[in-house]
């Protein structure tokens, strides 16, 4: 069985939008070495559509850029009910039920499924308890503004510890398993 595991940079007070304007500074070698290990542990990515079109317009512009090879060739599905085709490499729009599909796709052999961004289906997969982690790398920077990964009216979610690092650049990198009922 695969895990679905949600990966996502944050801000220390919850922010991960735009993670381009406030991340680079604590990018080190910890989290090379941190992120190279979520990539190798991952043969598929599960994304939002507004995510998706983000990584579809970037990414294949970045073949050569660290994790462009990850990125570029891992199977990608598309949870959207509005995207009607999906041109990135390896790519798959999920429209209709999407939990029995996610079900699946989590049956399947294979490594493990992460989430990237996608915060509004990273509350869908919670709520349908569809998440086996939640992996978080905290950068020490509050920016005041911006979406949050958790959002109002997400259901109180007990999480246990799975891991904790804190980098000497300050990134705190935590790993969460939702606590199953």
């Amino acid at each position: 069985m695969r895990k679905l595991v949600v990966s996502e940079f944050l801000t220390a007070d919850g922010v991960m939008e735009s993670p381009f304007e406030w991340h680079g500074a604590y990018f080190d070698e910890d989290m090379a070495r941190t992120v190279t290990a979520q990539m190798d542990a991952s043969d598929a990515l599960l994304l939002g559509r507004v995510t998706y079109e983000g990584f579809a317009e970037a990414w294949p512009g970045m073949a050569d850029a660290p994790g462009g090879a990850h990125m570029n060739g891992v199977a990608k599905y598309v949870v959207s009910t509005t995207l009607e085709k999906a041109d990135w490499n390896n790519s798959t729009v999920i429209s209709d039920d999407p939990a029995a599909a996610i079900t699946r796709l989590k049956e399947q052999d294979g490594a493990d499924i992460t989430v990237m961004g996608s915060a509004t289906l990273v509350q869908w997969l919670l709520g349908q308890g569809l998440v086996d982690e939640i992996e978080l790398l905290i950068d020490p920077v509050v920016v005041g503004r911006g979406k949050r990964l958790f959002q109002d009216g997400l259901a109180t979610t007990p999480l246990t510890v799975v891991s904790s690092e804190m980098f000497s650049s300050g990134v705190h990198h935590v790993v969460y398993a939702p606590q199953r009922a």
